[in-house]
């Protein structure tokens, strides 16, 4: 299930990336050094409520994915046992 949810992730951030790709800038930023060249090389005019949409959309379901990710996990087998067999030898060692 693990390897399915990680998939998942990774799809979602490429078309949360190309999306965010896609938008063309409201700011300055760096982009206001390079003049308006670099909106004729991506060919995009104006972006839309759509895309904001799904940029939001894009962000939900990477945090949502994340977060039921983390519920797949398992525990490793000899992690408590350390600890549990350490008191145990302290113990009979007094």
């Amino acid at each position: 299930m693990i390897v399915f949810l990680t998939l998942l992730i990774m799809i979602a951030c490429i078309v949360l990336a190309l999306i965010i790709l896609v938008q063309n800038p409201k700011g300055g930023g760096l982009s206001g050094s390079f003049g308006s060249m670099s909106s004729q090389v991506m060919g995009v005019k104006q972006s839309s409520d759509v895309m904001e949409k799904g940029t939001w959309i894009g962000v939900g379901a990477i945090a949502g994915l994340c977060i039921i990710s983390v519920f797949f996990f398992q525990k490793p087998q000899g992690a408590d046992n350390g600890k549990a067999q350490q008191r145990t030898n302290t113990s009979k060692t007094k």
